[in-house]
């Protein structure tokens, strides 16, 4: 039995799900594909994901292929009721989700996907594979394998894994060329940026935006910051991505240096207390702190709250911590992601790559996941290509190809310089 905030909110949702529909020819293409071969007959998915436009589409083309799907939010902020009363109403998807719901309510939605005893499971963090190994062990005989789609979930996997905890295989779809490369660059870039915006107002032409992480969610924040006239500085552990961003003409520094410059900060690293009481404590007055790193740890929302005389809300998800010393510090979404807390996240277009990867990796799962032992892996490289290749075809966009001379030419050792 679903567990929404408003059934009577479905018509809304599919007409946002249609929209969204619009941009994403790859997965239309797909779930056309799915329909006709039904490669997925029968599985249950049990999915901890955002719940968005963008995800009931992909929803819809795991039920092209055969599936019955269950869904639960990977973050309570991001849920769009509208979206989860059409995916019922109108999709028949089973869906436990509610926007700004407590924690208590969260892990219970998640418990409630798995109720449905599912074949393949799709994570967006690693909470619902975290659960199965820590709280659901009943079901581990039970799911066959699973996809995670974040930076962030594989990082936890990879932990899993090494430690011999990882029970069934686990696919790295956040690691595709076409996931990591435009979802995390161009995706992140631009609706991070929105999410600020839409919750501040604030001109960032002329402000000192700092960016803690450089991998690719940080270079496509840093790109389209700079495009908006800002400054931005990076802050890095890792001595190469810090080295990448100086030769970008970004300037470096550790966090400690960037705190009482910085005009907004932003963190995309995957960690915890990215930010802490001791940045807090040389920060400008009216400082904003905003997260698009997955989880509300990156800034230590606790740290800064014990700095506080008081908390107020000045704008929707955009709360006041005033300090003893009067300095004003501005938290974005309460620290989770202020891309899809504050803004709509990822635009459609980008999800079209990550979400067809997401449905040929299910199908190549159900069709291969007995190959597979217990562990991570990556998604083959014939997925990624492929769904390249239909991105372009959408763009009306042609590749050149080899003559026979030079593939022969490339692959002989024979030839002289």
């Amino acid at each position: 039995m679903s567990d929404i905030a408003d059934a009577a909110l479905a018509f809304a949702g599919v007409k946002r799900i249609e929209w969204a529909d619009r941009a994403m020819p790859v997965l239309r293409e797909i779930r056309g594909r799915f329909a006709e071969s039904r490669p997925l007959d029968g599985l249950r998915i049990a999915a901890c994901m955002h719940v968005t436009t963008e995800t009931a589409n992909l929803i819809r083309t795991l039920q092209a292929g055969g599936a019955s799907v269950a869904l639960a939010a990977s973050n309570p902020l991001s849920t769009q009721d509208d979206t989860a009363a059409a995916l019922v109403q109108e999709y028949g998807v089973e869906v436990f989700a509610r926007s700004g719901i407590d924690r208590d309510g969260y892990y219970r939605h998640i418990h409630q996907a798995l109720e449905t005893r599912p074949d393949l499971v799709l994570d967006d963090g690693c909470d619902l594979v975290n659960i199965l190994h820590t709280e659901r062990l009943d079901l581990l005989g039970t799911v066959r394998a699973g996809c995670e789609e974040t930076t962030t979930g594989v990082i936890r996997l990879h932990q899993m894994a090494r430690a011999g905890a990882l029970r069934f295989p686990m696919v790295a779809v956040n690691d595709t060329d076409t996931k990591h490369m435009f979802d995390n660059r161009y995706g992140t870039g631009q609706s991070t940026l929105d999410g600020i915006i839409r919750a501040t107002n604030t001109l960032l032409a002329g402000k000192t935006i700092v960016i803690a992480g450089f991998g690719y969610c940080g270079r496509g924040l840093a790109e389209r910051a700079r495009g908006h006239g800002a400054r931005v500085v990076i802050t890095e552990i890792d001595a190469v991505k810090a080295l990448d961003a100086a030769l970008q003409g970004y300037l470096v520094l550790p966090m400690a240096s960037a705190a009482p410059v910085g005009d907004i900060f932003i963190t995309v690293t995957g960690n915890l207390q990215v930010i802490r009481a001791e940045h807090f404590a040389i920060m400008k007055d009216g400082a904003i702190l905003a997260n698009s790193g997955h989880f509300d740890v990156e800034i230590d929302v606790r740290g800064l709250a014990g700095l506080s005389v008081d908390v107020h809300r000045v704008r929707p998800m955009a709360d006041e911590y005033v300090l003893a010393d009067g300095r004003r510090l501005v938290l974005l979404a309460e620290g989770r992601l202020v891309n899809l807390a504050a803004a709509e996240g990822h635009p459609a277009a980008v999800m079209d790559m990550s979400f067809a990867d997401q449905a040929l990796t299910c199908a190549w799962l159900a069709a291969s996941w007995q190959t597979l032992s217990p562990g991570v892996h990556n998604v083959p490289k014939e997925i990624d290509a492929e769904v390249a290749r239909l991105k372009l075809a959408s763009m009306s966009i042609g590749l050149d190809t080899l003559t026979g001379e030079q593939e022969e030419y490339l692959s002989s050792w024979q030839h002289g310089s």
